[in-house]
């Protein structure tokens, strides 16, 4: 059976983005056809990041057309629209995601950590900008203790820093820039100069993500790197427990006076499972806590993350667990969080795509 381009635009056409829920054809999505006797090509362009998505939706464009052309060889190619270029600063990078806490000692730096790695896992170029200043942990969790900025002089006459990559991911500290006992004087206006280097002179090339740990609270570093950063969007760590969600409450309502979306909420250290008894589960912080916070907030809780020692061994041991061989039902969670993620920054750039001047908070 021979297809011509309409027929063939009819039937792609109904299909649904995995994420989105629209048909590509309400999405535009279809730019072009090329038929060379039983050979298709098909062009597609949705909204970015398509890594996730990309082999789903070849899956589902194959069998389409094998149900109206079963001799047919169709070949899918997915390009990506949706990308901010209005940006003046860190121009190269598609998503730019804080990750954020109201308090320190929920787990901020080992979730931050393990998106990145997870993002990675995906086949997307990601960086991961450490900016707690008080206890930069990313050096750490990725096993790059003792590594410094490498300062490279420009042609301009400018000077541009180059992040260490592991993993596959490219990182970038406060940690390589200033050890902790500078960390507990540094204040005010040096302090600000020292975070805008690493997003301003660190050169981080073509990006799909640069994940962003902040610092821990609400105050005015938050502010100042939330107003100079264009976001894409934060994820809110928090713990089940009462403290640390009346924190969650305050640094949703920062981010939303300054314009900045909420993607999520994930919530840490939700449970513990015992290694030797699979069928008990231990709420030790609460329960609840991030479902009931997330509804209050009209936010989404993107997943919750069990107490497991194997986390921990990763941290201190300078691998993001995820990345483990045995990283397990707890790899999988991670996972599971990563792709809930990746669903509504793409929600979101179509938002903005479609709709340049609306605010929306997700």
């Amino acid at each position: 059976m021979s297809l011509n381009q309409t027929q063939i635009k009819e039937v792609i056409g109904k299909l649904k983005d995995p994420d989105l829920g629209l048909s590509f054809l309400e999405l535009d999505a279809i730019n072009n056809i090329i038929i060379e006797g039983n050979s298709i090509k098909l062009y597609l362009e949705l909204i970015q990041p398509v890594h996730l998505i990309a082999e789903d939706v070849n899956n589902m464009c194959v069998e389409a057309i094998r149900e109206i052309a079963p001799d047919a060889i169709l070949e899918v190619y997915v390009g990506e629209k949706g990308i901010n270029t209005n940006k003046t600063i860190l121009q190269g990078v598609k998503n730019i995601i804080a990750v954020a806490s109201g308090k320190g000692g929920v787990g901020k730096s080992s979730i931050s950590s393990n998106i990145a790695a997870s993002l990675s896992l995906t086949g997307a170029k990601v960086g991961i900008l450490d900016g707690d200043v008080y206890g930069p942990s990313q050096p750490t969790m990725y096993g790059l203790n003792g590594r410094q900025l490498e300062a490279v002089q420009m042609p301009d006459g400018s000077t541009k820093a180059f992040p260490s990559e592991q993993y596959g991911v490219k990182v970038a500290s406060m940690g390589f820039v200033m050890n902790r006992d500078e960390a507990a004087i540094v204040r005010g206006p040096l302090l600000a100069g020292y975070f805008s280097m690493l997003f301003e002179q660190v050169e981080w090339g073509e990006l799909d993500y640069l994940i962003f740990d902040l610092p821990p609270g609400t105050g005015d570093i938050q502010l100042t790197l939330t107003q100079k950063i264009p976001l894409t969007g934060a994820v809110i760590v928090t713990t089940p427990q009462e403290i640390a969600l009346a924190d969650v409450r305050r640094s949703i309502t920062m981010f939303r006076k300054v314009d900045v979306d909420i993607l999520g909420i994930v919530e840490n250290m939700s449970y513990f499972i015992p290694p030797d008894m699979p069928d008990k589960k231990y709420f030790i912080f609460g329960e609840g806590g991030g479902a009931s916070v997330a509804k209050e907030t009209n936010s989404e809780l993107l997943g919750q993350i069990p107490l497991n020692i194997g986390m921990r061994e990763g941290n201190d041991g300078g691998k993001p667990f995820v990345l483990s061989e045995d990283a397990g039902e707890q790899g999988k969670i991670i996972m599971d969080i990563t792709r809930n993620l990746i669903r509504k920054v793409r929600v979101l750039n179509n938002s903005k795509l479609h709709n340049p001047g609306l605010k929306i908070n997700i």
